[in-house]
């Protein structure tokens, strides 16, 4: 069973306001201090990387803090889903989500 954490202290993800484009900016940054942390605080090659999981209209995200054991952070933003067997996933399960989803990059880039 993985361990999942809904945030890191002193980091708060951005409130929704009326300015979508303020809010699009707020929420990059949001992300970019959690990436540092985890690059800070985690372990492994995996630490900082976001696995996203189709919810409804939107994504369950997370970002990695360890596989070893099994450590995510969920970033509650846009919508704030939350992916229903995320406690259940293994390590193996990220990375193979990892590799799916830069696949996907790849292929639908241009």
């Amino acid at each position: 069973m993985g361990k999942i954490y809904s945030g890191i202290e002193g980091c708060d993800p951005p409130k929704i306001t009326g300015d979508f484009d303020q809010y699009d900016k707020e929420c990059e940054k949001y992300i970019k201090d959690v990436k540092e942390f985890t690059k800070e605080h985690g372990s492994g090659l995996y630490a900082g990387k976001e696995v996203r999981f189709p919810v409804a209209d939107g994504y369950a995200r997370y970002m990695v803090l360890s596989l070893r054991p099994v450590e995510l952070i969920h970033l509650d933003i846009e919508d704030g889903w939350n992916f229903q067997y995320v406690e259940r996933l293994t390590a193996a399960d990220i990375k193979e989500k990892l590799r799916s989803q830069k696949g996907l990059k790849k292929l639908f880039q241009n």
